[in-house]
């Protein structure tokens, strides 16, 4: 897989914050077939940190209703995977760029 198939984005959230002050942990949402070991290598490569763990969740798709003018409308929200990856202590990675 390209590293580009692999992290999607990052993902920040109070939580995701939280864990990064206290843990030094970050999220990312990442491609339903990447393995940890490939998150692994793909964060290290993208943002030149030493990568201490990773834990991967999949997220279950949700169902989502509406009422629209033209009636009621179902649907649902696609499922996903994101990492937690834990980074070495002294090591961070910049999110925010220079904003």
């Amino acid at each position: 897989m390209r590293q580009s198939e692999i992290l999607i984005k990052p993902i920040v959230s109070e939580k995701s914050n939280r864990l990064t002050e206290k843990k030094n942990t970050y999220a990312f949402r990442v491609g339903r077939q990447a393995n940890k070991l490939e998150i692994k290598k793909a964060v290290e490569d993208f943002y030149n940190v030493k990568v201490e763990d990773v834990h991967t969740i999949v997220v279950p798709r949700k169902a989502k209703n509406r009422m629209t003018k033209a009636g009621y409308v179902q649907g649902s929200k696609p499922a996903y995977k994101k990492a937690y990856v834990t980074v070495a202590s002294g090591e961070t990675i910049d999110l925010y760029g220079t904003v």
